[in-house]
């Protein structure tokens, strides 16, 4: 199998040139051998598969658009105004340097499922080559970052936000961000600091993932220069964490929930996220009246079932939020504006004060796959018995009256994890102890 939740991933001697060309071909054929967009972040292997990928797509008779340096959001926008057949992102988001993917997207903006990827794979091995008078030349397109950033732009208040001159720094992680970011709010008239601002595969102001642990640097600089925020994005721009003015840091669950408010305020409709996300979105969707559907963990996921329900909004504990006006990418961009959006009424730390506060414990237990399974159907199982509210796309997710507990299978290693969420600390902890118990016994 080699699609994960969210395309294919690997090292370089993993995910090899040869393997790419053999992929794009597959997935050429998979689009009917129409328009495809190419993108890539600025890992150090990037290139190298993008020339394998677009090799690959020409050979089997695809028309290539080739949007070379490109965040993930931006790209997927571009696949909606383009009106392409299809997608390849080549991105390995948040993972460390030596890792690369390739993030296959379909026409309608729909992130490709480990599910969806098996007819790929499927196709792989003998394709049916163009015949060499009909190979097409591969285009060129660089207006994909200015066209994005102009859409997000009419899409908040930009006379609101100029007039504030808010002062924010910005951690673009020396990632895709470092393309989009900086541009879009000088645009809206703010004050901007960036830090790690350079596209730079080796990572080396901070590792891709913005982690608390990983942005020390900007909690310090938002507290000596006095910004209204600090914002940092992953390697590809599709998820994005926030600093308050104090210099706490905002974990992805709260992002999300602050970006249902602005959304919910105006319009109505269901909000889809994961079963590992907070509940807090499910509170902040209740306030307004809406729904909350739950989604396996995974963007495809999330894409799928916002596609499919015309929800309001999307988005999961990581911190990266789908506004289907826009795309159905999780957009960093738009969702950081936004938020910057709402700073013009009050501060951060003013406007995280109507999300219901809960704590989160999580562990991991090693497992074959035998051994997960097992355990999987054991919880589900005792569930059941006890006859708890549970939710089982993936894993056994427990609702309480207070709390939550989800014990799943880690699709990627051996794995299984155990989250847990409450409003009282001491109850999550016993939750993660009851439940680690329980697998114990198998």
């Amino acid at each position: 199998m080699l699609f994960g939740t969210n395309g294919i991933r690997g090292k370089f001697n993993e995910l090899t040139p040869n393997l790419a060309l053999e992929l794009a071909q597959a997935i050429g054929i998979f689009f009917k051998k129409g328009t495809v967009l190419v993108a890539r972040d600025g890992r150090l292997t990037g290139e190298c598969l993008k020339h394998a990928v677009i090799s690959g797509l020409q050979s089997v008779g695809c028309e290539v658009i080739d949007l070379n340096f490109a965040s993930a959001p931006t790209s997927e926008f571009a696949l909606k105004t383009l009106k392409a057949d299809g997608l390849i992102i080549i991105t390995a988001s948040h993972n460390p340097p030596e890792w690369n993917a390739l993030k296959v997207v379909d026409k309608h903006g729909i992130t490709l499922s480990k599910e969806r990827g098996e007819e790929i794979e499927r196709l792989m091995g003998n394709p049916k080559l163009e015949e060499w008078g009909r190979i097409k030349k591969s285009k060129k397109y660089e207006e994909a970052s200015y066209d994005h950033i102009k859409s997000v732009k009419n899409l908040v208040n930009q006379e609101k936000i100029r007039s504030k001159k808010l002062k924010l720094v910005l951690d673009c992680g020396n990632g895709m961000a470092a393309l989009v970011a900086p541009r879009l709010f000088r645009d809206l008239g703010c004050e901007i600091i960036t830090l790690n601002s350079n596209v730079d595969g080796h990572f080396p102001g901070r590792p891709s993932e913005p982690t608390e642990a990983n942005l020390q640097e900007l909690i310090k600089t938002v507290k000596s220069v006095k910004a209204y925020c600090g914002i940092a994005w992953d390697g590809d721009g599709d998820r994005v964490v926030l600093v308050d003015e104090n210099g706490g840091f905002i974990v992805g669950d709260k992002v999300y929930a602050l970006c249902a408010i602005s959304k919910l305020k105006g319009v109505k409709g269901k909000v889809v996220t994961t079963v590992a996300t907070s509940k807090c979105i499910e509170d902040v969707a209740s306030n307004f009246g809406c729904a909350t559907v739950y989604t396996k963990i995974g963007a495809p996921y999330i894409s799928e079932k916002v596609y499919e329900s015309k929800a309001a909004l999307g988005g999961e504990e990581v911190g990266g939020v789908i506004w289907p006006e826009l795309s159905l990418a999780k957009d960093g961009f738009m969702t950081a504006a936004k938020i910057v959006e709402m700073l013009t009424e009050r501060s951060l730390s003013g406007w995280l004060k109507e999300i219901p506060k809960y704590y989160n414990e999580k562990i991991k237990i090693e497992a074959d796959q035998s051994r997960k399974e097992k355990i999987i159907q054991k919880i589900k199982e005792y569930a059941k018995k006890n006859k708890f509210n549970i939710i089982d796309i993936d894993g056994v997710r427990i609702n309480f009256e207070d709390s939550w507990v989800i014990v799943r299978a880690s699709g990627t290693e051996p794995y299984i994890r155990i989250f847990a969420e409450a409003k009282d600390k001491k109850r999550a902890k016993d939750l993660i102890e009851e439940y680690k118990k329980l697998t114990g016994e198998i």
